[in-house]
């Protein structure tokens, strides 16, 4: 399964975007999707994860973001609102399917203040 991440870009604080992780085949079976972050200098961190039993965001992240998906067009989403200039970093997305893990390629997003 290939995903291609898009949606990023540079918005002003505040402002919102959504960000897309197409996958080349079915995702109606997948076991968990997420999309973690990283900021320059800065490991890769976790924005929001999703199983069939639970949905975890960061803390830093709660109440602006969410994560979503649509089975029909094979693609998962993340919401971001109100955007903080620390939202800045490429954000990747992820699912396992059986058991492997699968990454997308990154997409930037830039929030100025």
């Amino acid at each position: 399964v290939q995903l291609q991440a898009s949606g990023g870009g540079l918005v002003q604080a505040g402002e919102s975007l959504r960000l897309s992780c197409a996958a080349s085949g079915s995702i109606t079976n997948i076991d968990f999707m997420g999309w973690y972050r990283q900021a320059a200098g800065k490991q890769r961190e976790s924005v929001a994860t999703a199983t069939v039993w639970y949905t975890n965001y960061a803390d830093s992240v709660k109440g602006r973001f969410t994560i979503s998906r649509d089975n029909a067009v094979n693609t998962i989403y993340l919401q971001m609102n109100s955007l903080k200039p620390e939202d800045t970093a490429v954000y990747y997305c992820k699912i396992r399917l059986r058991g492997a893990d699968f990454w997308g390629q990154g997409t930037q997003v830039t929030v100025s203040s």
